[in-house]
């Protein structure tokens, strides 16, 4: 337990940053999970369609700092790469 009032300070706001964080993560791999059913659906129109939004929401939670921003440009690339993936096949 924290002793200081500082100390109780940095305590609440490192809940509410992680509250935040949270959100953002969950937000971020719930759109990933969706564009991967798409894919594995083969569903190519609708991926294709979605996957824009899918990116914005991914640099959205670099941009917040939740993830990196490297993170964020790996994790675009990889699923740019699933659907260029799909059209091939």
């Amino acid at each position: 337990m924290p002793n200081t009032k500082q100390a109780k300070k940095r305590m609440r706001r490192d809940a509410r940053r992680r509250e935040r964080n949270r959100y953002h993560l969950s937000r971020m791999r719930t759109y990933i999970k969706k564009f991967n059913k798409l894919i594995e659906e083969g569903k190519k129109e609708e991926a294709q369609k979605f996957l824009p939004e899918v990116v914005s929401i991914i640099q959205h939670t670099a941009s917040k700092g939740v993830i990196h921003k490297r993170e964020a440009s790996r994790r675009v690339s990889r699923l740019y790469k699933k659907l260029l993936k799909l059209d091939r096949s």
